[in-house]
């Protein structure tokens, strides 16, 4: 038979391009890092005149600009060249290759000017509004129709394992960005979220932790499988191990998002199948860090000598560190202790640092002689990266583990008397800085590894061939028919005998000849990985939101009013949520320092939530009331002159900047859209409302010894959002007609100290 034989050449361009931007982002990144890093240890750093440039509006830009910018890009430039290679076939269309490439940065650009402005959505890891949040649909789109349409023109038939986790990455990731982000907009810049209060928080870390798995773990697992054998040269350590790590991780690891969930208002059975199955996890997430370590049998005496491969064995080392704590973490009485501390931002560090960022490293490293067909600028240069990249990474993490457990324990402890023993929470506070300038440290040092690397980019592209060898490959044409030579018949099965059966379907399973032809079967494929994906999450979302007593209602519950609706979404554009936390957790040692723990009913109009992942402050679920408003006024103003030792920053721009009252009917209508309960005429006079409870609160100030003239302030809505926070349990509930004549009406809700405490507990 004649075999017809293919001229074809990679289109490696736009590798180089993802590859430079890369570098570019993950630089940005690591700055952005490093002052967010400063700002904790010297609130100067948070620059009060620039309120643009403060924690709150910052970090938010750190981590989109780590996760989306950095591995993001990286996780294109593997997958471009891996998967032109794997299939022996250029990408499917170089338009929609430029087109990934200038949206993507199209996207990240306006990410880096928007979230500074605190124009955001409030929601950790999803904080861009929703027109970025189509474009990134959009683009997405276009990756997956390039990569499939690659897929379908491909002259390789069998696909390896590390495009079994492009797939899966792209399937679960449309799904989580979609479903995560159905909101109702109010204008260019602003939405609300469908879902609210306990559903809303399931569903962020339903996306949140899953968004980790399936942007941060499975497309670098991808590309640990393709570029790590082809660094050592040496073949994948097991083919079975590499299905039962694939199969198992995207069937369980979609399941885990809950456990971050832990002694919060969320019913504790959802928490608890989260930590269930974040223990299963386990086993094969190590399964995949042996299969990665083992592939290197044979060729463990070039580590020594090789900066990429030193690289690729940290990365996968970090990969099985990170795999085991997750699990760890997910425990009820290892997260009772962790939970909201800097333990969290260590085990997340350890994993983007070492696991992600290495690897990277590792990719560029391996990639720029044949990007640039030269060799390698300096090797030395790289292998002085590594050890840079390695010492900032034990100074940062070890730190901040000491960071996280100084936190929970100070928390959690009480003297021989029964009191509090930190009762202060600026106490623990203080005793984080020296840790905190450790971080800072060990952050420069891992900034400046990278800075080498963008060295050694620049001089091997210097060195490069003018102009770049075009380089032409041959292939035979793939065959459309399946060509395959037939399995012989086991001589068991013409016996007729069951056991024989038995044993030949057995012998079939454990040689995997199953498993090859879903490989030769790409559509077939994708829609199991999409079928495990949607079954899993099903099972979590639809008793979550269809029981209507997971979320018991309280009837002394009513909707924000239009002032401190407006303070909210002040609240949110400063990104308080990123220090504070709004869920005090039914523990003593919260309850004692906070005041009654969070009920479920509490947060039935909150479009997002904001129960938060971390105490950088204190919690303020109960704070309403706690202060006059002239406290809340001086504290924004300068946190130091209220509470010495603060680390918070000062925000006196809110004294100064007009409250936007137009926009109040238009964010009232959303929440109408949504479910709560304002009628026409309330919207209607929303902007009348807030302006006579702003004139109240301005008067009570200046009563109290503070400034005139707050009245139409940005300080004086928050304010009036910050005095409401955990008041609603403590008014009045009303009495329904019904209960006017000694009738019980059929819905009626019990007193609100009773009703939520199953679902918190």
């Amino acid at each position: 038979m004649n075999v017809q034989i293919e001229r074809f050449s990679y289109d490696d361009a736009i590798v180089r391009r993802f590859t430079l931007v890369t570098f570019v982002w993950g630089v940005v990144g690591m700055l952005v890092g490093l002052l967010v890093a400063l700002q904790l240890a010297a609130p100067v750093f948070n620059f009060p005149p620039l309120p643009w440039l403060t924690f709150g509006r910052l970090r938010p830009l750190h981590t989109n600009a780590v996760i989306f910018a950095f591995a993001g890009n990286a996780v294109f430039a593997g997958v471009y060249y891996s998967l032109q290679r794997l299939l022996k076939t250029p990408m499917f269309s170089k338009t929609l290759s430029n087109l990934h490439f200038w949206g993507w940065q199209l996207i990240i650009v306006a990410a880096a000017v928007t979230l500074p402005l605190g124009i955001t959505q409030g929601k950790e890891y999803a904080e861009l509004q929703w027109p970025i949040d189509i474009a990134i649909a959009v683009v997405w789109i276009v990756f997956a129709v390039n990569f499939f349409g690659t897929i379908a023109r491909r002259r390789e038939r069998h696909l390896y394992v590390a495009i079994w986790f492009y797939i899966a990455t792209i399937v679960t990731i449309t799904v989580l960005h979609v479903f995560n982000n159905l909101v109702v907009p109010a204008g260019l810049f602003r939405s609300y979220p469908i879902y609210a209060g306990v559903q809303d928080a399931f569903m962020q870390w339903w996306y949140g932790h899953n968004a980790v798995g399936f942007l941060l773990t499975t497309p670098f697992l991808g590309i640990m499988y393709y570029f790590m054998p082809k660094a050592a040269n040496r073949p994948v350590f097991s083919y079975r191990l590499s299905i039962i790590h694939f199969w198992t991780l995207v069937f369980i690891y979609i399941w885990a998002g809950p456990h971050h969930l832990h002694y919060t208002a969320l019913p504790a059975w959802a928490s608890t199948l989260g930590m269930l199955f974040s223990v299963m996890l386990w086993m094969p997430s190590w399964g995949g860090m042996l299969n990665g370590l083992l592939t290197l049998r044979g060729a463990w005496h070039k580590v020594a000598t090789d900066p990429v491969l030193k690289f690729f064995v940290v990365a996968v080392t970090f990969y099985g560190m990170s795999t085991f704590e997750g699990p760890l973490l997910s425990v009820r009485s290892v997260n009772l202790l962790s939970h909201y501390t800097d333990w969290t931002i260590a085990h997340v560090h350890s994993g983007a640092l070492g696991w992600v960022g290495f690897l990277v490293f590792g990719m560029i490293y391996w990639l720029l002689p044949r990007l640039y067909q030269t060799p390698l600028w300096s090797p030395k240069l790289a292998e002085a990266h590594f050890w840079l990249g390695t010492i900032g990474i034990l100074l940062y993490i070890v730190s901040i583990y000491a960071a996280g457990l100084t936190q929970g324990l100070m928390w959690l402890a009480f003297d021989e008397e029964g009191y509090l023993a930190y009762a202060d929470f600026v106490e623990t506070t203080m005793r984080l800085i020296p840790m905190y300038w450790v971080r800072v440290i060990g952050g420069a040092a891992y900034l400046v590894g990278a800075l080498l690397l963008g060295v050694n980019m620049l001089m091997t592209w210097r060195a490069r061939p003018r102009p770049l060898a075009v380089e032409v490959h041959e292939a035979p044409a793939l065959a459309r028919a399946y060509t395959d030579r037939p399995e012989p018949i086991s001589p068991l099965v013409t016996s007729g005998t069951h056991v024989a059966n038995l044993a030949y379907t057995l012998d079939r399973f454990f040689r995997t000849t199953w498993h090859r032809r879903w490989e030769r079967l790409p559509l077939l494929f994708t829609v199991m990985v999409a079928v495990a994906v949607i079954v899993a999450s099903l099972f979590e979302i639809i008793p979550t939101f269809l029981i209507k007593s997971n979320v018991p209602t309280i009837a002394s519950v009513a909707p924000y009013t239009p002032l401190e609706l407006a303070g909210r979404d002040i609240y949110l554009s400063e990104g308080c949520y990123n220090c504070h936390s709004q869920m005090v957790r039914p523990l003593r040692a919260e309850t004692e320092r906070y005041g009654e723990y969070s009920k479920p009913g509490e947060f039935v109009y909150d479009h997002p939530f904001q129960w938060g992942s971390r105490r950088i402050g204190p919690d303020l679920h109960r704070v309403g009331g706690k202060y006059p408003d002239l406290w809340h006024v001086r504290h924004m103003d300068d946190p130091r002159a209220i509470t010495p030792g603060s680390i918070m920053p000062a925000y006196p721009s809110l004294l100064t900047t007009p409250l936007d009252l137009e926009s109040i009917p238009v964010v009232m209508r959303a929440h109408q859209t949504l479910g709560v309960p304002y009628t026409d005429d309330d919207i209607v006079g929303g902007t009348d409302a807030a302006l006579a409870q702003a004139a109240t609160i301005a008067e009570a100030i200046v009563t109290q010894g503070g400034p005139e003239g707050l009245a139409d302030k940005k300080i004086i809505a928050l304010t009036a959002y910050l005095q409401r926070l955990g008041t609603d349990i403590t008014r009045p509930e009303p009495v329904a007609a019904e209960e006017e004549t000694g009738e019980t009406p059929a819905d009626a809700v019990a007193d609100p100290q009773e009703t939520s405490g199953d679902g918190a507990s």
